[in-house]
């Protein structure tokens, strides 16, 4: 009786298996699950032995290896047995240490992790619990799913170790951790004094993160009890990506940032980025640098500040600058402009393969003609680019202070090939819509304004300067590049309305393995400069440009 009794009593906590996976029920059922698929010490052992007889499976997964090893993590995970959850994947140290913080740093408490069905080799998950800290509790759900690997050593397929395992919102040095919020929310503010939501305005959500980590303990707020996302520490010269918040159990009290932001240019922005899929755009005031607008179509990233991206032809405003500077180009002298230049041991053309023949050099710049910048590599030195991006526009010296994490572009030095191709903005050069508004800007005005979104004085930093202005002369010609362009130009059909007082350029930058190149546009109207980039958008002028168009036309 008392062994029919035990068997009976292995019966009840046996799992149930839907659709050939199985819903893991936090406990006994877990544990019985996990037995069931081999787990544990012991069968560890039986099956290193047995593989010693065996030869070494090799080639794709089953849908039963997948199955099987998916289901078998889960459970013991599930079972709060972390070391044999971990021996599963192929990183056991990251792994137990990720699955360790779930329970003891992240104080979550697991009800279930039911398994979705099998696509190829990955398993979808999703995960029910409750996060506790100091008697609050708060229910958590959310999906993730495991990817099932084979190890070339012995064949065993395991669980391809990544943190979104855990959670999809880890990175690589992330921690999930529930307690008092390590900084307390704020309240931001437009320039007219209305409050900045999410709801109102949807891409935000990564610049008010970044404000309340800047400013939280700064604005007089007082600090909640969250489970939150804490990113891995910044190396050297490198941002920090904001931390997130994903359960509130107790809210602090706000404080108050005022920004920059324009409520009318912002939601305008909102509604240009939203009709293309990946669309960033940054409207700044050249005049003083202030950043009236910033929207990206994807909501999770904010590479309108962040982004490093090719900027192509949007460049040549830096390298004009310098060709005039050094007497290789004048806006209305005659250029070179051939369909094709070597350099480097590389073969340069221009879209279409196009010539000028006794055209100007304002002609090759409206046109945006390559060879045109190619040809004249061979008179310049290999830092000639870098040092005009840093000294006159302020680009590439880690050392903007904007108000939230920002990249501030990179002009690295280069040489043969790979410094003719920095001069049409390919190569190493990478730039996002904040670093383009910004040249635009300088370009219009002569001085670089470093832009920021929120005024230095709420906390006295120090923001960036260049350490020379453009002179007189460059300008002048400099802005009658980029007016003729706007008038007759690739950025005609965009800017039509927009005159006298503009200017823009347009831009195409090449991908490696993508079949349309990222579109980019920058263009000024008073004092309004803005710049945006459509990834895999094709030509910049007809992608990027009636969005940064758009903006100049609702802020004049």
């Amino acid at each position: 009786m008392g062994n029919r009794r035990r068997a009976a009593g292995r019966g009840r906590t046996r799992p149930a298996v839907l659709g050939g996976l199985i819903a893991v029920a936090v406990g006994g059922a877990a544990f019985g699950a996990y037995s069931l698929f081999g787990g544990g010490a012991a069968a560890d052992d039986r099956t290193a032995t047995t593989a010693k007889h065996q030869a070494i499976k090799t080639g794709p997964l089953s849908a039963a290896e997948v199955r099987t090893t998916a289901a078998g993590f889960l459970t013991a995970w599930g079972a709060g047995k972390t070391a044999d959850a971990a021996a599963l994947t192929d990183d056991p140290s990251a792994a137990k240490t990720a699955l360790t913080g779930f329970g003891k740093d992240a104080r979550i408490t697991l009800q279930t992790l039911t398994p979705g069905k099998r696509s190829g080799d990955s398993v979808p998950f999703t995960v029910k619990g409750t996060v506790t800290y100091k008697g609050k509790s708060k229910p958590l759900s959310y999906a993730s799913e495991v990817t099932v690997v084979r190890r070339t050593e012995d064949g065993v397929p395991l669980v391809g170790w990544q943190p979104s395992v855990v959670h999809p919102d880890l990175k690589d040095g992330d921690k999930l951790v529930t307690g008092e919020a390590g900084t307390p929310p704020v309240k931001a503010l437009d320039r007219d004094g209305g409050e900045l939501t999410t709801a109102a305005y949807p891409s935000l959500g990564t610049v008010l993160d970044g404000l309340r980590e800047k400013y939280g303990k700064k604005a007089g707020g007082t600090a909640g009890i969250e489970l939150r996302v804490v990113r891995k520490a910044a190396a050297k010269g490198e941002d920090k990506e904001s931390d997130k918040t994903l359960v509130t159990l107790s809210k602090g009290t706000p404080g108050t940032v005022k920004t920059t932001l324009d409520p009318g240019l912002q939601a305008e922005a909102e509604k240009q980025v939203a009709k293309k899929s990946r669309a960033s755009v940054t409207l700044i005031r050249p005049s003083t640098g202030e950043i009236l607008a910033v929207a990206n179509s994807s909501h999770g990233f904010n590479t309108a500040f962040q982004g490093s991206l090719a900027p192509g032809s949007t460049m040549k405003i830096v390298t004009s600058s310098l060709l005039i500077d050094k007497g290789l180009a004048s806006a209305d002298k005659q250029h070179p402009c051939p369909k094709y230049v070597t350099y480097g041991g590389w073969k340069f053309q221009n879209d279409d393969k196009f010539e000028i023949e006794n055209g100007t050099f304002k002609a090759s710049f409206a046109r945006s003609c390559n060879t045109a910048f190619i040809s004249q590599a061979k008179k310049l030195d290999d830092d000639d680019l870098t040092q005009q991006a840093q000294q006159v526009f302020g680009l590439g010296m880690d050392n903007w202070a904007i108000g939230v994490p920002s990249f501030d572009g990179s002009v690295p030095v280069q040489s043969a090939a790979q410094m003719a191709a920095s001069l049409i903005g390919q190569g190493g050069v990478r730039m996002n819509p904040l670093n383009m508004a910004s040249v635009v800007a300088t370009a219009k005005t002569g001085t670089f304004h470093q832009p920021y979104l929120v005024s230095p004085e709420v906390d006295n930093r120090t923001l960036a300067k260049a350490s020379r202005s453009l002179s007189s002369s460059t300008q002048s010609q400099l802005r009658e590049l980029l007016q003729y362009t706007a008038a007759a130009g690739t950025a005609a059909e965009a800017m039509s309305g927009l005159g006298p007082d503009y200017g823009a350029k347009t831009g195409s930058a090449e991908v490696d393995n993508q079949k349309e190149p990222n579109g980019w546009f920058t263009a000024w109207k008073g004092d309004l400069a803005g710049a945006g980039v459509v990834v895999a958008g094709g030509h910049g002028g007809d992608s990027a440009g009636p969005i940064v168009a758009a903006l100049l036309k609702a802020g004049s």
